[in-house]
């Protein structure tokens, strides 16, 4: 058996695991680490300019493929640079494996150059943390890493290597650990059978049904079955911001996105229901509101992996733990085994309600014929893409325009930071698809707040010749904040106009790509066009937009789902 150093395990281990692309930036700690990637040809390391860069390309690679991404930084500064990135990962439930450097064993606890309790640091914002501290541990530890990230509920997984362990003179024999065992961690793989039957019982017993549906069913590869359940049984749909394109979003029994910023259908539809079938969501309070007014007359049926997220923040009448794919595709087989059905006549009067609701049209946004209106932007940005781009984005007001005005009929093309809310996370991310999928169309939506914070990444899509095309809906303000300004603090603008902005076209010139202002609505189509046509070239296209837009409709905290605010231009809003 071959003798190694702790750097080449490292390296030769990342080769084993089918590992493609390591996201990173070196330093002192990890300084062997990269003289053995140096040595080789298999593994691409993509040279990031700052690790919280790092980390979230390996996210947004991490969503697109369903594989792990993969970062290696060096101790202290560098690993603290990488927790936005991590907990990032770790509120989306995404699998990712942060390799960090750390001080000499000997060193560990007196405070020498560059050290920092990375363990004790990441805990709260991991699914689980490592410190090898014997070479001998090394392959094991990181298939174990390997493991937990991706299986169960996913996540992201820190293993802090000390510089001595990997240095070249000390070498070990090495094999691939092909098996991992560990006796604390066993996550279930099956769904149980008489759970899953109760539950179509009750399902099946609905006369105002409703799925809602979130991250786990696009993380565990189960849209095909979400779909053939959905219209087998003919229920109405709705997707969390993180489950979109999970179902077809152009669908009609998809009633779009629920929540805060959700349409008035898909809510009013969950307050009204009588039986709701929850699969993998976790009822934050983005989409549950006030949990006392939530669903008031629904049972609940909850499917989901992660048995702590069940019954967590909601009461629920029929838990059931089990992957989603395996439990749609048995609930599925008892379904089609049986001779019962939905109740038509019922269903028909629910559908009937719900198309009422949607005759509000709850997305209605006034025309401007000198102001480029914010939703008009993502309309154009959807018909010339023909809805088929890999979409990122910011946090804000962009973001929820993106997913309300561009409908996602495919699983994992929506790439975005829900549960954790990372401003800058959206540019980074579209470099990590880009990277997965070369020669797909990838576009940012972004927001002028946003899109500053990782910036700097324009050099790196320049070293690697990444043609992703950023959409920066231009507002001049952070919108959403000065939204909640206007709607909660009488109009107290404190701090939320961004005085003193680059010229984001020349900026990005400067970085060596194509720069675009765009300031009239008769632009907007022709510079999508012209910029999507660019296919080997990143295009920055910087839209200056209303800044008085808001976003509706907006379920204020504390509120029930009945309980919107509105938009003036709603139509029969005496339905409300």
């Amino acid at each position: 058996m071959e003798k190694l150093s702790g750097a080449e395990i490292l390296i030769q281990f990342l080769k084993d695991e089918g590992v493609e692309y390591i996201f990173g930036y070196p330093g002192g700690a990890v300084l062997h680490i990269y003289d053995e990637l140096y040595k080789q040809n298999y593994l691409k390391h993509i040279l990031v300019r700052h690790e919280q860069g790092a980390t979230h390309m390996a996210d947004g690679y991490a969503r697109v493929t369903g594989k792990p991404g993969v970062v290696l930084v060096t101790s202290g500064p560098g690993a603290t640079n990488a927790v936005t990135g991590i907990a990032t990962a770790h509120m989306d439930s995404i699998p990712m494996v942060v390799i960090t450097g750390q001080v000499p064993t000997n060193a560990i606890g007196s405070d020498a150059f560059q050290e920092v309790d990375c363990v004790g640091i990441t805990r709260p914002c991991v699914k689980h943390n490592f410190l090898v501290k014997d070479v001998t541990e090394l392959a094991a530890t990181m298939k174990k890493a390997f493991f937990v990230a991706t299986s169960g509920r996913p996540g992201p997984v820190v293993v802090d290597i000390p510089k001595d362990v990997t240095r070249p003179d000390l070498r070990i024999p090495y094999q691939y650990p092909a098996k991992v065992s560990m006796r604390s961690y066993n996550p279930v793989t099956r769904g149980h059978a008489g759970q899953i039957r109760k539950a179509l019982d009750l399902i099946l017993s609905a006369k105002r049904p409703m799925f809602y549906t979130g991250g786990g069913v696009i993380l565990d590869n189960a849209s095909e079955a979400l779909r053939e359940l959905t219209r087998l049984l003919g229920y109405p749909i709705t997707n969390t911001l993180m489950g979109l394109g999970a179902y077809p979003g152009t669908d009609k029994q998809f009633v779009g996105m629920l929540g805060m910023h959700g349409t008035y259908e898909a809510n009013m539809a969950m307050h009204e229901c009588d039986v709701l079938i929850a699969i993998g969501a976790r009822f934050d309070d983005r989409v549950v509101g006030d949990v006392k007014k939530f669903c008031p007359e629904a049972k609940i049926v909850h499917i989901d992996i992660d048995p702590s997220s069940i019954a967590k923040t909601v009461k629920v009448h029929v838990p059931i733990v089990g992957p989603v794919g395996s439990v749609l595709r048995d609930m599925i087989a008892m379904l089609k085994e049986g001779d019962r059905r939905p109740d038509a006549d019922a269903l028909e009067a629910w559908w009937k309600r719900i198309n009422e609701w949607r005759s509000m049209d709850c997305l209605k946004y006034e025309w401007s014929d000198d102001r480029i209106k914010p939703q008009y932007v993502v309309e154009k940005l959807y018909q010339v893409t023909g809805g088929d781009a890999y979409v990122t984005s910011d946090v804000g007001q962009h973001q929820m325009w993106a997913a309300q005005f561009y409908p996602f009929d495919k699983p994992r093309r929506w790439v975005n930071s829900g549960g954790l809310g990372t401003m800058g996370f959206g540019l980074p991310a579209a470099l990590g698809v880009q990277f997965a999928h070369p020669d797909a169309t990838v576009a940012c939506v972004t927001g002028e707040g946003s899109i500053v914070m990782c910036i700097q990444e324009l050099s790196t899509a320049k070293q690697y010749d990444l043609p992703v095309k950023i959409i920066n809906l231009n507002n001049r303000y952070l919108g959403m904040v000065r939204q909640w300004q206007e709607f909660m603090y009488e109009k107290r603008e404190s701090h939320s106009y961004l005085d003193s902005l680059p010229d984001f076209a020349r900026l990005t010139e400067s970085f060596g790509h194509v720069g675009m202002t765009i300031e009239k609505p008769s632009d907007v189509e022709g510079a999508l066009k012209e910029a999507f046509a660019l296919k080997d070239r990143l295009v920055f296209l910087d839209f200056i937009t209303d800044p008085t837009e808001n976003v509706f409709p907006m379920m204020m905290s504390g509120r029930g789902h009945n309980e919107m605010l509105l938009s003036e231009l709603c139509k029969n809003r005496e339905l409300a």
